[in-house]
């Protein structure tokens, strides 16, 4: 199946997967840095997508150099704000109507700024935009879908005392402490906070995360914390699958209580499972099914997964295929729009292309962005929400198909 740009565009889209600081604005980024006396290797667009966001990298390493400026910048309410509120327009803009912006809190805390103070801004930032997107008359006249979102806070697998100022305070403070201690305590911490903004405050916090180096980093380390918010009924997702084998995945699931799987990328890699896994095949086939059983959506990034893993080669070898081939739950997902140079309309643009997906193949994998999603409204809200959805995507479609059949 082939669409026009143009039309991939105007239909109602997710993205589940989306880092904020990874999605900033270049041209904000550069101006917020002089601002904060922040020094980048350039002061222009040209010039730090030649030396810092590239179109493509060598690996992790290069792909995550970015980070280190786009965190120094993320300090302040007023830049953590600015971000989330030209962040839910760029969405906007594209015809995505939902998204859940990830960011790990205990990154960004200083001395000037604590977590909870930076988690009410990036909700102030999406809430002033989801406000005026839904007011204008696209939505009140014209009976587009309105825009809804969700923030999900991010612990870290592991960290050093150079991550933010937090961390050092933490491992010094705990200095006698295994290093697997502190990592837990810290992740536990971020879990009991988040339950409480979200159920003091009724800020949108709909999932908790694990983001970081997965190899020599269990998920059973987070598992307290996991454990905490499950037992006060917030979502789950995992970052699994993205530098690891499929055991990776499976503990995701199955220690964390993991709704959705980021990444999931080496799903169907037996090289990479350990010695105790004595048939590989086998049990990557029955962790396919126990997915596929369970409707465990993965957060599917394409152009992300070939920039940080340029060995995968070819487009066509990206285990997206083998997901539309199992009939798994995955959704197409941008990861970090500034870092990797994508959009939610690239990303399916680029599957289009290359898995050459059918029309329900796209229309499934659209829909499940919305009906997997950890909206944070009542269950009979969401599906009115998805109905609507569904209902604007087929007249899109519908309206495109007479058009080319009238030519």
């Amino acid at each position: 199946m082939i669409l026009p740009r143009e039309i991939i565009s105007a239909l109602p889209k997710t993205d589940l997967h989306l880092h904020l600081d990874g999605s900033l604005r270049l041209s904000s980024l550069i101006e917020m840095a002089k601002e904060r006396n922040v020094k980048l290797p350039s002061y222009t667009e040209e010039g730090m997508n030649e030396l810092v966001f590239r179109p493509h990298y060598n690996n992790l390493v290069e792909y995550l150099e970015g980070f280190n400026y786009t965190c120094a910048i993320l300090v302040d309410e007023e830049a953590l704000e600015r971000t989330a509120y030209e962040l839910a327009w760029d969405n906007i803009n594209e015809g995505v109507r939902y998204i859940e912006t990830r960011f790990a809190p205990q990154l960004h805390i200083n001395e000037k700024l604590s977590l909870e103070q930076i988690i009410r801004a990036v909700n102030r930032g999406f809430a002033k935009a989801e406000a005026e997107y839904n007011s204008s008359p696209a939505v009140t006249e014209n009976g587009e879908p309105p825009f809804h979102y969700g923030l999900i806070t991010c612990a870290m697998r592991f960290f050093v005392a150079a991550s933010s100022p937090y961390y050092a305070k933490l491992m010094e403070v705990f200095r006698e402490a295994p290093l697997k201690e502190i990592y837990s305590m810290a992740s536990l911490e971020l879990a009991r906070a988040v339950v409480r903004l979200r159920d003091e405050e009724g800020i949108p916090i709909v999932g908790f995360d694990l983001a970081g180096a997965e190899a020599g980093h269990p998920a059973s380390d987070h598992e307290a914390a996991y454990h905490y918010v499950h037992k006060n009924f917030m979502h789950k997702t995992v970052h699994a699958g993205e530098a690891y084998g499929p055991e990776s995945i499976f503990q995701a699931i199955t220690d964390l209580h993991a709704d959705r799987i980021g990444h999931g990328y080496h799903l169907f890699s037996p090289e990479l499972c350990g010695p105790n896994v004595k048939d590989p095949q086998q049990y990557i086939e029955r962790l396919i099914r126990h997915i596929a059983d369970s409707r465990t959506t993965i957060e599917v990034c394409i152009t992300s997964n070939m920039q940080t893993n340029p060995a995968i080669g070819d487009v066509k070898n990206h285990a997206f295929g083998k997901m539309l081939a199992n009939n798994l739950s995955a959704t197409l997902c941008t990861d970090n729009r500034l870092v990797s140079h994508t959009t939610v309309t690239n990303e399916v643009e680029l599957a289009l292309k290359t898995f050459d997906l059918t029309p329900r193949q796209l229309r499934d994998t659209i829909v499940y962005g919305f009906k997997r999603s950890f909206f944070f409204g009542p269950y009979t809200e969401r599906r009115k929400y998805v109905r609507q959805v569904l209902n604007y995507y087929d007249s899109i479609i519908e309206k495109y198909n007479k058009e080319q059949e009238s030519k």
